[in-house]
């Protein structure tokens, strides 16, 4: 049954860090470390509930290792530093950047029908401006460990970024005016490379939509996303792709949605979803076209607030702990973003039951 009146999860709090990667990283660990320890200790117990040695879950975590120094070394210093700054193990930090990878290997993971993003762009708002968003549907155990993380590193664009505490990426913009939202999706053929959760800082690396497209066909993935991206020329696309294929969908009418199946052409035959969770992420996509569409030409930032606010059951938008297909999911944040403008208006919880609360960089 579902809660009806969820308890109000508290903002998250926004911590700016500069330095290396190694010291960004170590910042983390040390400013967030109850959060982490926290998180670590959630992600145990998901694994022992899945029927898994939380030390082996750990020890696979580790051997992906690799596949980041080779692809985003400074990702793999950044995750080295939370563990030295929160004080657990490489490899439980490890695990926290590969929840569904590591149960894959354990041979406990199903598919879901986590998240619904969007972006609404030229043709579609009410001035120039343009925003990409996303209701962000995780176990509940992700609740009320989000933290919002200004990163300066040399020689890279500078990040703003709403990400599980001891996890590098998650969502985010960066300061060349490019978002990077992010989708789970299911397909087969999983393997150990480059996880998922970090294809979105490795794209927030890049200047532009076309760059971070190319550099993400350029990194042998682990598994399956989609990845929503909007950049400060008004360029948005979906990048869909499983292991070893990809495919991007562009903009209609300055509208692009995403929830959790296969829209390309190319790719519906990887289609590894359940029946149960395929009829939930297409009633969704569904009346998020329904909602962005009934206000394109006048879409702003209220009218997307009330887009991911709304509550058309039995596939909601903003989600509640106990409601179908899966009780064990609920919206732990929502995210609309406006990339060229630095900013960011985060709803901790499901969003139709909190306020959002924006978050910029920092002058």
């Amino acid at each position: 049954m579902a809660t009806d009146s969820p308890a109000a999860d508290p903002a998250p709090p926004r911590h700016r860090f500069r330095g290396g990667h190694r010291d960004l990283g170590r910042a983390h660990g040390e400013e967030c470390r109850d959060l982490v320890v926290e998180h670590l200790a959630r992600a145990r117990a998901r694994m022992a509930g899945l029927g898994v040695d939380p030390a082996d879950a750990a020890g696979a975590a580790v051997e992906y290792a690799p596949h980041v120094r080779r692809h985003a070394p400074g990702l793999h210093e950044e995750i080295t530093g939370v563990a030295e700054g929160a004080g657990i193990g490489l490899e439980d930090a490890y695990l926290l950047q590969l929840r569904a990878e590591v149960a894959d290997l354990f041979e406990r993971r199903r598919p879901a029908s986590e998240c619904s993003t969007f972006v609404a762009t030229a043709g579609a708002t009410a001035g120039d401006g343009s925003f990409i968003a996303q209701n962000i549907d995780l176990p509940n155990d992700y609740r009320g460990l989000g933290v919002v993380l200004e990163l300066h590193a040399p020689g890279v664009p500078a990040v703003l970024q709403y990400t599980p505490a001891g996890q590098v990426s998650y969502v985010g913009i960066n300061d060349r005016g490019l978002g990077v939202f992010a989708n789970f999706l299911s397909c087969d053929g999983w393997r150990r490379g480059f996880p998922r959760y970090l294809l979105s800082r490795a794209a927030l690396g890049q200047r532009d939509v076309p760059a971070a497209t190319a550099l993400l066909r350029t990194i042998p993935r682990a598994s399956s996303r989609n990845l929503i991206m909007l950049d400060s020329a008004r360029r948005a696309v979906s990048f869909e792709n499983t292991v070893e294929r990809d495919a991007c969908l562009e903009p209609d009418g300055g509208i692009l949605a995403h929830t959790n199946h296969y829209i390309a052409d190319a790719l519906t035959d990887a289609e590894a979803a359940t029946p149960d969770d395929l009829e939930n992420s297409r009633t969704r996509l569904k009346r998020l076209r329904e909602l962005l569409d009934r206000d394109r030409g006048r879409l702003d930032l209220d009218r997307l607030i009330a887009v991911a606010r709304d509550r058309s059951l039995p596939h909601a938008l903003s989600r509640l702990p106990g409601e179908r297909p899966d009780p064990h999911l609920s919206t732990v944040a929502s995210v609309i973003a406006e990339p060229s403008a630095g900013r960011m208006h985060i709803a901790p919880g499901p969003p139709s039951h909190s306020a959002y609360r924006t978050y910029a960089f920092a002058k």
